[in-house]
Order: structure tokens, then C-alpha cells, then sequence
């Protein structure tokens, strides 16, 4: 099982906290985006480079995801598309998407998206605390101690 991670958005702390658990537990992490990032040297960290355009990591994450593998993205219909795979999607805030609550998820997202289109304030983003590290770091290692137990 692998972790694959939408690159382009993923915020610095999530990645230094992904760097530090590749090398904790030998586990493959595949950065997916359009521009080069700067991994550190590790035999578990991989970059993959795509074109630009529209949805053109995400296409690729989902073309190579497999059952099992989780997927950290703030994407909802990447996560939407992973989940109908088998994949489990992990939000850098900690939340986790599975099969049982993707629907519903993806369903309020279009549900603001309308509302924010119709011109109705939604009110913006809470800033990433502390709090949103740590519910990462849990949800993360929660993945990984499931994923020791199947291999």
C-alpha cells in the first residue's frame, strides 16, 4: 500500500510531517504535481512530475491508485474518484474519506459551491492550526498501524 499526495496544494507542514513518517515505516510516498517540488533524499520519497492543465494530477492519482492505498488531498471529487477505487482519502486537516461518508461529503461541497455561485457568503476557511496538524498526524499514523497489520 502506498500514499500518494496531491502536491500542488499540500501545505509545507503536512509535507514535512509525510517526509518524516516515509522514513519511519519504510513506506512509499508519491508526490503527484504539475511543477517540481523539493523532496528530501529518501528511498521512499518519489516525485512525479506532470504536465499542466486542468485536473492533470488528479487524473494521474486516480489512474495509479490502488485498493488500500490512501490519498492525501483537500480535493473532494479527486477524493470523490479515489474512494469508488478502494483508496482511502485523507484530508491535510486530519479527516479521513471512506466509502461510508464520501457521498455525503462530496453532496455538502457542490451543495456550497451552488450557494457560493448564487452570491450567498459561505464564510471562508478557518486558518490551519496546531490542531489540524495533530488530527493529520493521528489520522496518518492511525493508516499506517492498520497498513503494518495487513503485511
Amino acid at each position: 500500500m502506498n500514499i500518494w499526495v496531491d502536491g500542488d496544494a499540500c501545505p509545507v507542514v503536512i509535507k514535512e510531517i509525510l517526509f518524516r513518517a516515509a522514513e519511519r515505516t519504510s513506506t512509499v510516498v508519491t508526490f503527484v504535481a504539475n511543477q517540481t517540488l523539493n523532496l528530501p533524499k529518501s528511498k521512499y520519497l518519489r516525485m512525479l512530475q506532470v504536465s499542466a492543465g486542468f485536473d492533470v494530477a488528479d487524473n494521474e492519482i486516480v489512474r495509479r491508485v490502488e485498493p488500500g492505498d490512501l490519498v492525501v488531498t483537500s480535493d473532494i471529487p479527486l477524493t470523490a474518484e479515489i474512494v469508488e477505487k478502494g483508496a482511502i482519502g485523507l484530508n491535510p486537516r486530519g479527516e479521513r474519506y471512506t466509502a461510508e461518508n464520501i457521498k455525503a461529503t462530496l453532496n455538502m461541497r457542490d451543495f456550497m459551491d451552488t450557494m457560493r455561485s448564487s452570491g450567498v457568503d459561505t464564510g471562508s476557511t478557518a486558518a490551519f492550526s496546531q490542531a489540524d496538524r495533530q488530527r493529520f498526524a493521528n489520522s496518518l499514523d492511525s493508516w499506517l498501524a492498520k497498513r503494518e497489520g495487513v503485511r
